[in-house]
């Protein structure tokens, strides 16, 4: 395993992101702030990247007196196009029928025709782009200049044919695991042959059929956290149609179901936030992290707060945190710089809570909780569960799936899970682990292949937050293995993702990526200030 020490920027470019070279040194000084069009760009792309309310189920599209789509956005000083194009839901299954798939093209802003198309997707599975189209065009917006912008919704999200399964993020996550897997099942109860249609070889045909409309040869692809996922299985479907890449809080199509390079990257992070801050000491945040665990196993702490405006009791189990760490804390690192966030607040909550006080990370806790999004997790379990390689065989019994699991974390060995067990790190995964065991294995669709043999020999850049446990930088550089010829750049004091620093260095590389296919000038990365952590008393 190779990985950032966070001692200073680490950029490494070449065949299999196969060499890294350190070739700056971090400071802890904020040093002089990155204004103007990227500094911006960098906050706009986060309505890109977060999740916002759900909008209405698509319909059939009425339009304005110029014939326009009513749902068509608008873009100041970009002319935007979009169509609703019907696709089959299932390509050898006509008798499901089909789907309605939108997408909006914002046009390029100088004379003259597109150098390209850049094809975006911001992850989930499920984000959505089309009503977000002006804020990721102000992201884009120096790749704008000579490119086109294809922004299209997945099918069953948006503006293309919202799935329901009448299930939210906050009734998915907040429920305890058994909870979970019911939600699972109801889910594909609820779809039944329709699942079937919900992959990411399906978007990827979705994206490629908008693509042969448009008339552009080939695409720029621009992935970011699932869209890491999605975009390789493009790029092996219609690898004649990839013109580069750019890959941002990456993983491999093969990756670890049992989420173990997260697990080690957990403590990773707290050593890294410690040293870098000065706030609090690495080996006593890693031993605290062990301490919570150890403890919320045996004896979970209870968290009351106000969810659809009720009060509700929620147990927080070694798994809820496991969660927490593995996703929310470290995203939007450095979104608002000067304050902790919820990673930069982690290490005094646990020293507090391993000390005997629990206030503290119930008060991070019951605020992650109120703030857990509404939308419907329908399209998020479809994809998951239909594509993702499972360490159970799907066309066997639930039992036999059980024992096939359990024999799985057996096997596994606990040094590998940091400072959580086996079972209450994988049981964290809203994604991975068990969540889908009983996701039925007639009428839904096989696992996703994940031996690519046909990715095109492209310029692909990879970009990984050095502080992400979600995708951490041990996932990133599989990611990039993939590929002949790829960039890695490590992004110090990032999370997932790099793009949303405010310094807007990640965006700056992406950007000259795409119009130059070559890394560059990587100096901002040193600028980079670390996280702001609140002190622990030693």
């Amino acid at each position: 395993m190779t990985t950032n020490t966070g001692t200073g920027m680490n950029a490494s470019t070449g065949t299999n992101a196969g060499t890294s070279t350190g070739t700056g040194t971090r400071t802890n000084t904020n040093g002089p702030a990155r204004r103007g069009t990227l500094a911006a760009a960098a906050l706009a792309v986060l309505a890109a990247v977060l999740p916002l309310t759900a909008v209405p189920a698509a319909q059939a599209s009425p339009a304005d007196t110029r014939g326009r789509a009513a749902w068509c956005p608008a873009v100041p000083g970009h002319r935007v196009d979009c169509t609703t194009m019907r696709r089959p839901l299932v390509a050898d299954e006509p008798r499901l029928g089909g789907i309605d798939v939108s997408y909006a093209v914002v046009r390029h802003s100088r004379p003259g025709p597109a150098l390209g198309t850049v094809a975006l997707n911001p992850g989930g599975p499920g984000e959505t782009l089309i009503d977000r189209a002006e804020q990721v065009a102000g992201a884009l917006q120096g790749v704008l200049d000579d490119y086109d912008l294809l922004l299209l919704d997945p099918r069953g999200t948006g503006r293309s044919g919202r799935l329901p399964c009448d299930v939210t993020e906050a009734e998915y996550r907040l429920a305890p695991r058994a909870g979970q897997r019911e939600v699972v099942a109801e889910c594909a109860e609820e779809l039944g042959p329709r699942a079937r249609g919900y992959t990411s070889a399906a978007t990827a045909d979705d994206i490629d059929a908008a693509r042969e409309r448009l008339g552009a040869p080939r695409l720029v692809l621009y992935g970011m956290s699932y869209g890491t996922y999605l975009m390789p299985v493009f790029a092996d479907r219609h690898p004649e149609r990839v013109e580069s890449m750019v890959l941002s809080g990456a993983y491999p199509v093969a990756f670890d179901s049992l989420a173990r390079p997260g697990a080690q990257q957990v403590s990773l992070t707290l050593r890294r936030i410690c040293e870098r801050s000065g706030a609090c000491d690495p080996d006593t945040a890693v031993h605290d992290l062990a301490a919570v665990t150890g403890r919320l196993r045996n004896r979970p702490l209870k968290v009351t707060a106000k969810l659809d405006g009720e009060r509700r009791t929620v147990l927080f189990t070694e798994d809820k945190l496991a969660d927490l760490m593995y996703e929310p804390a470290t995203r939007g690192i450095g979104l608002h710089p000067g304050e902790p966030g919820l990673l930069g607040a982690l290490p005094a909550a646990l020293h507090a809570f391993a000390t005997g006080d629990d206030k503290p990370l119930s008060a991070l806790v019951r605020g992650e909780m109120e703030g857990t999004g509404t939308e419907d997790q329908a399209s998020f379990l479809a994809v998951t569960c239909n594509d993702y390689t499972p360490t159970w065989d799907p066309n066997t019994p639930v039992s036999e799936r059980r024992r096939q699991y359990n024999a799985a974390l057996a096997a596994a060995d606990p040094a590998d899970f940091g400072a959580f067990s086996p079972k209450g790190w994988a049981a964290g995964q809203t994604d991975g682990g068990d969540n889908c065991l009983n996701w039925p294995s007639r009428g839904t669709a096989r696992p996703q292949p994940t031996d690519l043999r046909n990715l095109p020999d492209v310029p692909v850049l990879v970009l990984s937050g050095d502080l992400d446990t979600n995708t951490p930088e041990v996932n990133s550089r599989l990611s990039a293995a993939q590929f002949r010829h790829s960039a890695f750049v490590s992004v110090p004091n990032s999370g997932h993702l790099p793009e949303m620093k405010s310094t807007g260095c990640a965006l700056e590389i992406s950007s000259r990526f795409i119009r130059t296919g070559e890394v560059g000038d990587t100096s901002c990365l040193s600028a980079i200030p670390p996280v702001t952590v609140v002190p622990v008393p030693r």
